[in-house]
């Protein structure tokens, strides 16, 4: 439960960690357009580092389903142009963790090489060179659970057992990572990627189940459009059902979380750590 990385270690053990969405992207669901170009993008992350954040994650492509507007694949050659020089003015300005959020192993490998410190991959290693990219450079790697492609991915949610599947792929990935020689490995349940608003709660109310795969877990929930479709609300009113499933992963043993509302986000999961680690002294009836 501890990542050794170039800025120090990332103890999992000790708290959650917040890992701030930096989208470099025109289209993505909820800031598509809103940091482009390398000085917004860059000012972003930094300030996210000031709100608190532990890890800043960069991306270059959109996986928002059908449903957000057309989905547009994006070549390396420009997924690259979008999040190395961020990646690279990042560095020079911080020793903070960064991530790469790539499916492709040639980004992966070009973000590394600018600075990056952690591949986050929503494929769990679907293109085979991502292993020998993380393994060669002795990375941590997110595997995340899926169905599909951002196209594809919402036209079948239905499961026969979807706790039961999500967790076998992720066990199934996380020996095959180990096999290739990626020691540091997270996994992420992949809420909103092929699943229905019932089956993302229903994985959410049996999220400590995963903590059993013995790698740190992450919850991506922020914003999506579960959160809001269930409060009847939209995606920019989404702040409070956000907040509220961060404390409840982080109750049930989440130990990172990835999010848009950094400082608010982390005063929760403050507030939420406080209660999990307190213990009553004497009678318990200390007065305040």
């Amino acid at each position: 439960m501890i990542w050794e990385l170039a800025s120090g270690p990332l103890d999992f053990a000790v708290r959650a960690h917040v890992m701030g969405i930096l989208n470099a992207t025109p289209d993505s669901f909820y800031d598509g357009g809103r940091y482009l170009g390398v000085e917004a993008a860059v000012a972003s992350g930094l300030q996210m580092l000031e709100d608190g954040a532990d890890i800043i994650d960069v991306g270059g492509e959109s996986s928002r389903p059908p449903m957000y507007g057309e989905v547009v694949d994006v070549d390396v050659e420009e997924e690259c142009r979008r999040v190395v020089p961020v990646i690279e003015q990042l560095r020079r300005r911080t020793s903070a963790p960064i991530s790469i959020d790539t499916v492709k192993a040639d980004v992966a490998r070009r973000a590394l090489d600018a600075g990056a410190d952690i591949i986050n991959d929503i494929s769990a290693l679907e293109d085979e060179q991502m292993a020998h990219v993380a393994a060669a450079a002795g990375v941590p790697v997110i595997l995340m659970h899926r169905r599909g492609t951002p196209s594809t991915m919402q036209l079948n949610t239905h499961y026969e057992d979807l706790l039961g599947e999500v967790y076998a792929f992720l066990a199934r990935r996380v020996a095959r990572a180990r096999e290739m020689g990626i020691d540091a490995i997270a996994v992420d349940p992949g809420l909103g990627f092929g699943k229905s608003i019932e089956g993302n709660l229903g994985l959410l109310r049996n999220l400590n189940r995963f903590t059993k795969l013995n790698c740190p877990l992450l919850l991506g929930a922020s914003r999506k459009s579960f959160i809001w479709k269930t409060l009847g609300l939209t995606v920019e009113d989404s702040l409070e059902g956000s907040l509220a499933l961060a404390v409840l992963g982080r109750a049930a043993g989440a130990h990172l979380l990835r999010v848009h509302d950094v400082e608010a986000t982390c005063r929760a999961l403050s507030m939420t750590d406080a209660v999990l680690s307190a213990e009553l002294g004497g009678r318990g009836d200390k007065k305040c």
